[in-house]
């Protein structure tokens, strides 16, 4: 029997979701659409328009795609009858681009993108990355650093008193005091350096159209502060609601780690929809108010929303393509949200915990669409979304649902409750690859291997069907504690997988390999627990080609792992590798089969006293000697510190570089031997129980 309470917030949420599936969209199937929304005022006249109700200012290029977040909100308001327009990377430096449209007659919409501005900018070690996936050319320094505060500050400049609303992934995991790794410091909520009116969190289609139907029927934004998925400061005046739970303020959390560790733990136990309270924090004088977050929208919204007539092409005034249009322009999203609850990623977060899939008639009809696309080659890159076989996977008991505050559905174990059922995706992969012109349906997004394994049919369908050659896992580790830390499965469950996955491609007739995932220097991972990982990897013949290195993301449990060195929820300490050094040696442990790694390894384990990991012994990571290139690695290493050459430099594709970099320069001869083998195949490996002796095939 359901309680008042829970039966009243299930009602309000099906009831939020009317708004969108009353959608004025294209049914599905949807045919792709003619015009992308205007970025200039020419374009806005050429529709008719000689005013925008809202203007969208994004830090991304503009990708007419539903994989991106302007699209999605601007074809959605657009589809409520509203006139949207969109200043894509404008110039911060002066507010002109922002007077394009002229004042927009509701509000202002800013982002700083799909990311994180700071996470866009820069690398684990603080250093300018060389490109931008989300920019003309993959170009840099077409955003500022913490764009959203810039963008805000240049539309208040624009027009005074045009309400400013703030979201996406930047401004959601900043509406409260946090950690800022790039400043090494907590800085208050973004809304007190913005000055934005409100943040608006999580995902925005349902916020943003209930924004824009209010405004427009004369609300004004403070009659807005009643919405769910809503920020906003109080000032001095204004009544603070007494039904929310009292964080630590800002300035406590700046002073005390523990009091920060508390806050983290307050504010992700208030996550789930159904039972979150609001939310409060003092800075100053001032009072950030955070209400309970959006409820998940219903599989008809989800439907109208990506059955909307996007021109699934970049904007017509980019003479470069954007190479995450590029990567994406021929996948489909099936499903938004995760129950993985990992600590180190934003997902859940942002997008909640609670699966949102589509129907199967809407995916099939948007690859159909795909499909008629003269430029289609026949496949179709993807076919998933956070992670690739959550597809319609909800929780058995709604009431129990609505009442419970686990971090995760499946750590430490999967809940008995979570319906893990397989079948709606098998069937839909099944049916996606007999749509007319597509000859091939790939999955590119990870595979949650304990969800798999549970379905033996799913990894036959997906082993035999839907693997272009390599398939992304996501193990992440091979400690224990340190997955513990992550709220990741045992390594135990990546083996299985890997032997289940080897098995299959094998009766398949299939060269397939897995592409595992590692992360090194992540809270609780410390040099003996990387080189225990660099021995897993040795035994099992993995040779990582990158290394992900732990990035703390603002509002991430792992974020306060790694600033207050303690787990937020026991306050239990934990290891944190933070010195340039320290992180330097983990990522070397993870690729020290490179020559150019010898002596960081070397000195990774004598310091660690594992000596009997030097030499020619089967476990050894390295040999007693070091290689030619590693000498020579350390003396160009040394000449380049001794001239203060601290710049990067770009690569030489000149036949004259490549020979001075023993590579070669012509076609010439190929040498006869052995026939080369697959970078992402795995070796044989070693391991201590293994019965066959490795062999040359030869």
């Amino acid at each position: 029997m359901q309680l008042p309470v829970v039966d009243a917030k299930l009602a309000e949420a099906k009831k939020a979701c009317v708004r969108l599936e009353t959608l004025k969209g294209t049914a599905v199937p949807t045919p792709a659409g003619k015009l992308p929304l205007p970025m200039s005022m020419e374009e806005a006249k050429a529709r008719g328009w000689d005013e925008l109700d809202v203007v969208f200012v994004t830090g991304d290029g503009y990708i007419d795609h539903p994989s991106f977040a302007m699209a999605i909100l601007g074809r959605t308001l657009e589809a409520a009858g509203f006139r949207v327009g969109i200043v894509s990377q404008p110039d911060w430096k002066n507010c002109d681009a922002w007077r394009e449209f002229g004042r927009p007659r509701l509000f202002f919409g800013i982002s700083a993108g799909n990311m994180d501005s700071m996470i866009n900018h820069y690398t684990a070690n603080r250093k300018v990355r060389n490109s931008d996936a989300y920019s003309p050319g993959g170009r840099i320094g077409l955003r500022p650093d913490r764009a959203t505060l810039s963008y805000c500050h240049r539309a208040r400049e624009a027009f005074k008193g045009v309400p400013i609303i703030a979201g996406g992934v930047e401004a959601s995991l900043r509406r409260l005091a946090h950690y800022d790794y790039w400043g090494d410091n907590v800085r208050k909520s973004i809304l007190l350096d913005s000055k934005a009116d409100l943040v608006c969190f999580g995902m925005g289609e349902n916020p943003i159209v209930e924004i824009a139907q209010r405004l427009d029927a004369g609300e004004t934004v403070k009659d807005l502060r009643d919405m769910r998925g809503v920020a906003y400061v109080a000032g001095i005046k204004d009544t603070v609601p007494e039904d929310a739970i009292e964080l630590p303020s800002f300035e406590e959390v700046k002073a005390d780690k523990m009091a920060f560790a508390e806050a983290t733990k307050i504010i992700h136990h208030e996550t789930n929809p159904y039972n979150a309270k609001r939310l409060t924090q003092k800075h100053g004088n001032q009072t950030v108010v955070v209400n309970p977050p959006q409820f998940p929208i219903s599989q008809d919204a989800m439907d109208q929303i990506y059955g909307l007539p996007y021109t699934r092409q970049q904007h017509p005034s980019y003479k470069e393509k954007i190479p995450a249009y590029t990567m994406i322009k021929d996948s489909v999203t099936i499903m938004r949200g995760c129950f993985g609850g990992c600590t180190f990623c934003s997902i859940t977060a942002h997008q909640g915990r609670v699966i949102q899939s589509r129907s199967k008639e809407s995916v099939l009809g948007e690859i159909n669409t795909m499909a008629k696309d003269p430029d289609f080659k026949g496949t179709v890159s993807d076919i998933g979304g956070p992670t690739a076989n959550m597809y319609q996977m909800t929780c058995s008991r709604p009431e129990i649902e609505a009442k419970c505050r686990r971090q995760s559905c499946v750590h430490p174990k999967i809940c008995k409750l979570l319906g893990t059922d397989h079948g709606p995706l098998i069937q839909l992969m099944k049916e996606s690859r007999e749509v007319e012109g597509v000859k091939k349906v790939l999955v590119a997004s990870g595979v949650r291997m304990d969800l798999a394994r549970r379905s033996p049919e799913y990894v036959k369908e997906l082993t035999e069907h839907h693997v272009g050659g390599l398939l992304k896992v996501a193990p992440e580790h091979a400690s224990d504690g340190v997955l513990d830390k992550m709220r990741k499965p045992s390594v135990d469950d990546f083996e299985n997988f890997s032997d289940i996955f080897r098995n299959q491609s094998k009766e398949t007739g299939k060269k397939q390999y897995l592409v595992p995932y590692f992360i090194s220097s992540h809270p609780g991972s410390d040099i003996n627990s990387m080189i225990d990982l660099a021995v897993f990897l040795k035994r099992n013949g993995y040779k990582p080609d990158q290394v992900q290195d732990f990035i703390p993301a603002p509002l991430d449990v792992a974020t306060t792992m790694y600033y207050t060195e303690m787990d937020p929820f026991t306050k239990e300490p934990v290891f944190i590798a933070k010195s340039l050094k320290d992180r330097k040696m983990q990522r070397a442990l993870m690729q020290f089969f490179k020559p150019e790694n010898y002596f960081e390894v070397r000195k990774a384990l004598q310091n660690a006293g594992r000596h009997e990991l030097i030499g020619g012994g089967c476990d050894c990571l390295i040999p007693s000697k070091a290689p030619q290139e590693a000498i020579k690695k350390r003396r160009a290493d040394a000449n380049k510190r001794f001239r203060g050459e601290y710049v990067h430099t770009m690569p030489d594709g000149s036949a004259a570089g490549k020979a001075k970099s023993g590579g070669r320069a012509g076609k010439g001869k190929k040498k006869k031997g052995k026939q080369k083998q697959s970078r992402h195949e795995p070796t044989q490996g070693y391991r201590p129980d293994r019965k066959s002796i490795r062999k040359d095939k030869n």
